[in-house]
């Protein structure tokens, strides 16, 4: 289960978003009002890929974690520029930076416990803390939701301790 460390570049993504917290979980609301609507985005970089993107206030979010605290998350698609934004829908911009990437193989429910593994066991044993900026998981044909055979990747901002 270790990851691969990779610098991103910038990435503009066109999508919805939600404040929520994991006690108040809207993921299933926020994809359902995304998907029927993502070909609206037409400057897409890449249409077989989606982020699903986390945008915690500060990088102690983890540190002080509850359940009940409060993030951004975003359904979104990436794109070559925010020229054209279909209405009811928001830009995002992630910064370049470096990432610690973890390719997730199972289902989206048991995810949780991938996520405690990375930030119980392996960043605190890494040579890498968080940085603050998003998070993201890539999606793309190999994510099927609660088939235990999907994939997606995990990608962790982090910088050298």
């Amino acid at each position: 289960m270790e990851p691969q460390i990779q610098t991103s570049a910038e990435i503009k993504l066109i999508g919805n978003k939600i404040r929520m917290s994991l006690a108040n979980n809207q993921t299933v609301k926020l994809w359902q009002g995304f998907m029927p609507r993502r070909k609206e985005v037409t400057n897409t970089s890449n249409p077989k890929h989606f982020y699903s993107v986390e945008v915690y206030d500060d990088t102690t979010f983890f540190q002080n974690f509850s359940p009940t605290n409060e993030f951004e998350k975003w359904a979104a698609v990436p794109v070559t520029n925010f020229d054209t934004i279909p209405a009811e829908m928001d830009t995002l911009t992630i910064p370049a930076g470096e990432y610690a990437v973890f390719l997730y193989k199972g289902k989206s429910s048991d995810g949780p416990k991938f996520y405690q593994y990375i930030f119980g066991q392996w960043l605190p044993n890494s040579d890498y803390q968080l940085d603050d900026r998003p998070h993201f998981a890539l999606m793309d044909e190999r994510y099927k939701g609660e088939d235990p055979n999907s994939e997606e990747e995990l990608w962790i901002p982090i910088r050298k301790k």
